[in-house]
């Protein structure tokens, strides 16, 4: 079986979370007995995946891939000639859409990796109302073809299928639930850049700044709340978000007890998960909630916010709250700055397992062996 995948994600982003998403297949399709794999990409001349991967002429610059004109370009000008004379019984798309524009291959099947659909549903954040309105438009018309003519749809969790359902309901019998899959790695020290920029002492973890539906504002406002009503003598952690605080507010950038980290590799992340005493992810929407099941991985307690996929990754027991209920999370602050959440490192360790390399190998060769028969 001739397969190929989309790998402009890892180009563009090797430690985001579809990037990791992508290198994850890799793996489990190069161990494949009786598979090739092989790899499609857009980078500049002198970029390493050019060695690995099928790749148009053009010198893109990397930051410059995921926008219309390189998308238009790679995927009705390149792609679908490159499918048809490798002769690939597969290809997958990883990143929401990406499927070949034009003419599909009389033997050849579409699968495609959607991850969530808020470009559809949400308001996202743009640089202008311009560029918003532009890639609302092509996310609407990508997405959609690519719904269209795959032959198969993979969502990270059941409620991003329950929505792609709801959004094209004609195309549902195509859908079948691939939860992502969690590296495991050791939460070691942290490298000593890293562990300069972090608390001497206890600190809370977010993950995330650049998307209003992380809700990183809503747990700053809360935070806030809780210390203005702290009775003397009350001790914080220190907060640490993985993010840039210029894509907050300028009253939310210099919060007191808050410091930021930006560009960490998977190594750093997973260690400044392993040292925190809590993670917090009070995001309202989610297509799968990777950060909490790498926290939970690094046996570090987590405090989640109800709703979307959030409730399908989050353990029984595990702190949770209401992410638009500003009382009630400055009231978990206080009460979890006064007695922090148990540490048991095995149970969430346990229940992170079943998001790991093994179940996530089998969950994709299912699906790759149906899509054959």
């Amino acid at each position: 079986m001739r397969i190929g995948i989309d790998y402009r994600p890892v180009t563009i982003s090797p430690y985001s979370g579809i990037g990791r998403q992508v290198l994850a297949m890799e793996e489990v399709l190069r161990a494949r007995p009786q598979t090739t794999l092989e790899l499609f990409s857009a980078c500049p001349p002198g970029h390493p995946h050019r060695d690995i991967a099928h790749c148009p002429d053009s010198a893109i610059p990397v930051y410059r891939l995921h926008r219309p004109l390189p998308r238009w370009r790679f995927e009705s000008q390149f792609l679908p000639a490159e499918v048809a004379d490798l002769g690939l019984d597969l290809y997958i798309a990883t990143a929401n859409a990406g499927l070949p524009l034009g003419h599909k291959p009389a033997n050849a099947r579409y699968a495609l990796l959607l991850h969530d659909v808020f470009q559809l549903t949400l308001d996202n954040r743009h640089r202008s109302w311009m560029t918003a309105l532009a890639y609302r438009n092509l996310d609407r018309f990508a997405i959609g073809h690519s719904v269209k003519v795959a032959d198969a749809i993979w969502t990270p969790s059941r409620y991003t299928a329950s929505e792609v359902a709801r959004l094209f309901p004609e195309h549902s019998a195509k859908l079948r639930v691939l939860p992502n899959c969690v590296s495991f790695h050791n939460g070691a020290a942290p490298p000593p850049e890293l562990a300069a920029a972090l608390p001497e002492g206890r600190y809370w973890l977010l993950v995330g700044t650049w998307e209003p539906r992380k809700n990183t504002t809503f747990f700053l406002d809360c935070l806030a709340n809780a210390r203005a009503h702290a009775v003397n003598g009350t001790e914080f952690p220190e907060v640490v978000i993985v993010g840039s605080p210029e894509d907050l507010a300028e009253r939310h950038r210099h919060t007191p007890g808050v410091r930021f980290v930006n560009r960490l590799d998977d190594h750093s992340l997973q260690a400044l998960y392993a040292r925190a005493e809590c993670f917090w992810h009070p995001a309202y929407a989610e297509g799968f909630g990777l950060p909490v099941v790498e926290a939970l991985r690094n046996g570090t307690p987590v405090a989640v916010a109800h709703g979307s996929a959030l409730d399908e990754v989050t353990p029984p027991g595990a702190v949770r709250f209401d992410p638009e209920d500003h009382e009630e999370v400055a009231a978990l602050i206080l009460e979890l700055a006064a007695k922090p959440p148990a540490r048991e490192p095995e149970r969430w360790r346990e229940w992170a397992e079943h998001f790991g390399p093994e179940p996530y190998a089998q969950r994709l060769n299912n699906l790759l062996h149906e899509l054959a028969a």
